[in-house]
């Protein structure tokens, strides 16, 4: 294969740690009916990126590229693409989960999980903000229809999701609680959270009452225990798509609701996005980028779990 044919990603042929992600070359894709091919300039790492780098998830055994975030310039559009055409700066997100693959150079999928980038932002923070934004959307406004004057709990609100579920719940006129360690309460006032609670030292079950929505971002026995800040007929929406068994007994047990999820690429979702960003009322908060090769860099510095955030990969 020449050159011209040819593109450079990021690879893992085995399963394990940062290490086993590695820069090759792999052929071009090309656009097939209803797809663009998009020229990527920037994209976003994301917990579920190294959660199927460590264990395979939903994707089973390498090799596979991994990458779900992208934004950058429509290259070529397939047949009966009406939306884009060549030179288009777009962002969106790429099937979840087996339409993975923006950790390269190039990247052909469905033209429906894209949207005009907006002008008034770089690709760094456009590439940030889809799976991410997408996730807090879909949870928060299609599956809790969050509406002014409620209050909202988010649960690790300094982290991807959780900073922009903040900015999406303050835009739809909530009251925002948010959970976080007390050196990013800062953080969290300057996104619009209205009080911030550190959970290494507050129980949010017995602190939180009276709450409308939660957002759980973590999980286990945090989940569970959510169930108990809501007023009746409130809804906690995980977007973890297991966990504890007898969930939903629970919640209607206790006269709540409970919903599990996982994000979908979506054009109408990202139009939002898209609108709230132009407007300001949205923005992804970029602790840090890396060269595309540096992947495993991105990777590393993301377990951490001391990230607040997104972290990008630049393309260039």
């Amino acid at each position: 294969m020449s050159d011209v044919n040819t593109m450079r990603a990021i690879r893992q042929d085995t399963l394990g740690g940062p290490e086993v992600l590695k820069e090759v070359r792999v052929e071009r894709p090309a656009p097939r009916p209803n797809e663009v091919l998009v020229r990527v300039r920037a994209a976003g790492v994301n917990p579920t990126d190294w959660k199927h780098r460590a264990n395979g998830g939903f994707l089973g055994a390498p090799p596979f590229v991994l990458g779900w975030d992208v934004s950058g310039t429509v290259e070529e559009a397939g047949i009966g693409v009406a939306e884009f055409r060549p030179g288009d700066e777009v962002f969106g997100m790429l099937s979840y989960p087996f339409g993975h693959g923006s950790h390269a150079e190039y990247v052909a999928a469905p033209a429906r999980g894209f949207w005009h980038k907006p002008a008034g932002i770089d690709h760094v923070r456009a590439g940030a903000l889809p799976l991410v934004s997408l996730t807090a959307w879909q949870a928060l406004v299609e599956r809790a229809d969050v509406r002014p004057g409620q209050r909202v709990l988010v649960h690790a609100a300094a982290g991807g999701v959780g900073h922009v579920a903040v900015q999406i719940a303050k835009a739809r006129g909530a009251h925002v609680i948010g959970t976080a360690s007390a050196g990013k309460h800062e953080f969290l006032r300057s996104i619009g959270v209205d009080e911030p609670l550190d959970y290494r030292e507050t129980d949010f079950a017995e602190a939180v009452q009276d709450v409308d929505v939660v957002l759980d971002t973590i999980g286990g026995d945090t989940l569970t225990r959510s169930l108990r800040v809501l007023r009746p007929g409130g809804i906690v929406v995980s977007i973890l798509p297991v966990g504890p068994d007898g969930l939903y007994r629970e919640a209607e047990r206790l006269g709540v609701r409970a919903a599990r999820m996982l994000v979908d690429a979506d054009r109408g979702g990202m139009r939002e996005i898209a609108a709230l960003a132009e407007s300001g009322a949205l923005r992804a908060s970029v602790e840090r980028t890396f060269p595309l090769a540096d992947a495993a860099g991105a990777h590393a510095l993301g377990e951490t779990g001391r990230t607040t955030g997104k972290l990008v990969l630049l393309v260039d």
